[in-house]
């Protein structure tokens, strides 16, 4: 995949700062956007997200109408009021383009490098995802547009999404397929004792220590795309999953839901990687291990 360079940037740059573009570096790890930092000719810098069909490593699915189209500038910006609206930190918009956004370049100090010996970003995120969760909507979906208050509940949405998953695994992974009934009862039975709700939570829906940037001890969340309003149990999974021996449980969560979305997000963990495998993703190897520690992950939770 071509990526863009100083020809192709520099109009956008002289928009965003009035100043000429001297080097355009498109960043590790975006797979549906290109994040580009662009350098000015006086050696400052700012950040490019770029939504384009040549940008988006992803192979053509079947859309998933809340979770299958978390990439985008309208979502970046709806993500960022609400963000804001909380009380999270989120990087500055420098310029609001067609599909291209730019914002502050706040350097490449992120959580996870800082864990293990500075406890004080740590202590204000989590400060900033109890505002979010505690903001609350009596529909889910994202912030703009609501899911009607008939649609299915999370809970269902969750299974079928995990069935799916389940199936387009067992097509990958032998050692899968050997436990799929078990696995589809399991889903079933974690399914049925959950309860109902009416609220839900402001989450950013993908949120490990390698999403949130540090300035100035200050946490900010990036990649925020995903973010909408839904059970909180899904996200504290995700934490649980992401930052492992620093991850902080918090009273009030639902244990069955937390049972269910354990099980869903680990084949998701699964099925996501190695379809975008299919494509040509160029951290390969990073996306293998992934799916391998999810399988590991997916076939303990039958062995509680």
């Amino acid at each position: 995949m071509a990526h863009l360079g100083v020809a192709d940037l520099a109009g956008l740059a002289h928009a965003a700062y009035g100043r000429d573009l001297r080097d355009a570096t498109r960043l590790h790890g975006g797979s549906k956007k290109g994040v580009y930092r662009l350098t000015l000719d006086d050696g400052t810098t700012g950040i490019a997200y770029v939504w384009r069909a040549s940008e988006d490593y992803w192979p053509e699915h079947e859309h998933d109408p809340l979770f299958g189209n978390a990439s985008g500038r309208d979502l970046f910006l709806t993500a960022h009021t609400a963000l804001s609206e909380a009380g999270a930190s989120v990087p500055r918009l420098v310029l609001v383009d067609s599909d291209v956004i730019v914002v502050e370049d706040l350097g490449g100090e992120f959580l996870e490098k800082l864990l293990d010996h500075d406890p004080e970003p740590l202590d204000r995120l989590w400060d900033d995802l109890r505002a979010m969760h505690q903001r609350l909507s009596p529909r889910y979906g994202r912030p703009s547009a609501l899911q009607p208050a008939d649609a299915p509940p999370v809970p269902d949405l969750i299974l079928q999404r995990a069935l799916k998953h389940l199936d387009e695994c067992c097509a990958r992974v032998p050692r899968i397929a050997t436990e799929r009934d078990r696995l589809e009862t399991q889903l079933r039975q974690r399914h049925s004792v959950i309860q109902p709700r009416t609220r839900y939570g402001l989450i950013h829906g993908e949120l490990g220590p390698d999403h949130v940037l540090v300035a100035d001890g200050r946490p900010v969340l990036i990649d925020i795309e995903g973010t909408m309003f839904f059970d909180v149990e899904w996200e504290h999974v995700f934490l649980e999953l992401r930052f492992g021996p620093h991850y902080r449980p918090v009273a009030g969560l639902d244990p069955a839901r937390l049972d269910l979305y354990r099980l869903a997000q680990h084949l998701s963990l699964v099925e996501g990687p190695l379809r975008l495998l299919d494509g040509d993703f160029p951290h390969r190897d990073a996306m293998r291990d992934i799916a391998e520690q999810n399988t590991e992950r997916v076939l303990a939770q039958i062995s509680r």
